[in-house]
């Protein structure tokens, strides 16, 4: 027995080392995504980096005082306060909400069917058709989905039929305007525009699918173009809402942040992964990383935000409850 319990104390401190280690190690090439695209992938896992930073440190504590427990202590040290300084500032940022007895003037659910993949798309269909949203904003839209949704009715169906519709925006009123302006700056990103009617005014919705962050450049090349595009329309209502394949703890999703003139009302709302397919990816029993995003203007202001429930996507959808700023 005792020749167990030896072995098992060397096992821990050894897991606690390595998680220690590649724990630290992401988050400081992580910080190195203020100046390199390619580093700042790192930090799309910041939240990860810190949990394992912080088990390892807890596991190492079962450990006899060895040189190794005393270098995991000190890595632990530093790799703590790195991959918390990356998620703090979503922790901390201000949030325009608003009163508690507010009401919602427009219900937008974002979501990625994963049209390519879904097993259920009749039954997520049903689900958001039971949601009776003002918009739905949908992408990976595949020719089935497409065909599911024209059968349906119920929704003005928007998208950009030139780019097969694989991002659209599905509304229960009919759009005063659609179309996506040309902007010369950035690079082409999957999209669709509607302005909507509210009362006797309107307001703008956008919905993107952004690549990948590797390679590294697309992606900020898209994010160019789309605050280009932003730019074409009154800010004050305007609202974004996409896959971004990016999380709100890296340098770019920050400075997109900033040159969007918007405020990001996703706030640390983990969305991917929902599913898993057999060959494609790993099963999570939890979402990790917050990549679905919804931005609103000035004149909005936040009544709730919540995930939605699984429904044979990768993604989970989201569902965002705006109402607009009266008085002043």
């Amino acid at each position: 027995m005792r020749g167990v319990r030896v072995v098992l104390i060397r096992v821990a401190a050894a897991l606690a080392f390595a998680l220690v280690t590649v724990g630290a190690l992401g988050a400081l090439a992580a910080h190195g995504g203020r100046v390199s695209d390619r580093l700042d992938v790192a930090a799309h896992f910041a939240p990860l980096q810190l949990w394992m930073v912080l088990l390892g440190a807890g596991l190492v504590l079962a450990t006899p005082r060895t040189g190794l427990r005393t270098a995991t202590t000190w890595m632990a040290a530093a790799g703590a306060p790195l991959a918390l300084l990356l998620v703090w500032p979503e922790l901390t940022r201000a949030e325009t909400r608003a009163p508690l007895t507010a009401e919602a003037d427009v219900t937008l659910i974002q979501f990625n069917v994963w049209g390519g993949w879904n097993a259920d798309v009749e039954g997520a269909l049903d689900w958001l058709w039971a949601q009776d949203a003002d918009v739905i904003v949908l992408q990976e839209v595949k020719p089935r989905v497409l065909e599911a949704l024209e059968r349906r009715g119920g929704y003005h169906l928007t998208c950009e039929r030139r780019h097969r519709c694989q991002t659209l925006i599905l509304s229960r009123a009919a759009p005063l305007e659609t179309g996506v302006p040309a902007v010369d700056e950035g690079a082409p990103v999957s999209s669709a525009r509607a302005t909507l009617p509210i009362g006797e005014d309107s307001f703008t919705v956008i919905g993107v699918h952004y690549t990948w962050p590797l390679p590294a450049g697309p992606q900020q090349a898209q994010g160019r173009r789309v605050a280009a595009l932003i730019g074409r329309f009154p800010k004050e209502r305007t609202i974004v809402s996409g896959d971004f394949n990016s999380t709100p703890w890296s340098f770019s999703r920050r400075r997109e942040d900033e040159a969007f003139g918007l405020e990001r009302r996703t706030r640390m709302l983990f969305s991917w992964p929902a599913a898993a397919k057999e060959g494609r990816m790993i099963a999570s029993p939890l979402p990790f990383l917050p990549i679905d995003q919804v931005y609103a203007g000035s004149d909005w202001r936040t009544v709730s935000v919540e995930r939605g429930p699984r429904l044979g996507s990768d993604h989970y959808p989201v569902i965002v409850r705006l109402t607009l700023a009266r008085g002043p």
